[in-house]
């Protein structure tokens, strides 16, 4: 199910690896629509962890709900799952292949936590989102964006796109 007030969006869903490519393309369709365009590759990429977490870890189910919520310069993403356990912060070794997410997820966003909500908990984290209104030309930076060099100053956007026409990895 999915709800979508003004500035509100929820999906409900099992966390199952067929389903995460789905809520990432409703994800990304929500920032096109409050015109967060910006936000949509570290927006994704946070929703994918938290929802390959639940996949990997949560019990008795996967049912989760992941939330986004634009109040006031501030996208806040959320996932709640049943499972009371809540997560925690480890160093993975350069030859592991998981144990990263939740440092992704403190490295990506402004601010990130988890708390204990009815029986289960949710973990949560934001972004400043900076909006341009409809037809409105203007560039949202983030964070993933590249700082402009000093020669890049003087030349126009398109002489300062990125030279490999890869601007970032999106999976499905």
């Amino acid at each position: 199910m999915i709800t979508q007030p003004s500035r509100h969006c929820t999906v409900e869903l099992n966390a199952v690896p067929a389903r995460i490519g789905h809520v990432r393309r409703i994800v990304s369709a929500q920032l096109r629509r409050w015109h967060l365009d910006a936000l949509i590759d570290p927006v994704t990429l946070g929703v994918t962890e938290l929802l390959a977490n639940v996949h990997r870890h949560a019990r008795p189910s996967k049912r989760c709900t992941v939330e986004l919520s634009l109040l006031i310069g501030r996208l806040t993403v959320s996932v709640h799952d049943d499972d009371p356990r809540l997560p925690r912060i480890r160093t993975a070794g350069d030859w592991e292949t998981c144990g990263r997410g939740l440092a992704l997820i403190a490295a990506l966003s402004e601010s990130w936590g988890m708390r204990p909500e009815g029986g289960g908990k949710v973990v949560w984290f934001t972004l400043p989102a900076l909006t341009a209104a409809p037809g409105e030309a203007r560039t949202v930076r983030s964070r993933w964006d590249p700082l402009p060099l000093d020669d890049d100053l003087a030349r126009t956007p398109a002489e300062t796109a990125p030279r490999s026409g890869v601007r970032g990895a999106r999976v499905g």
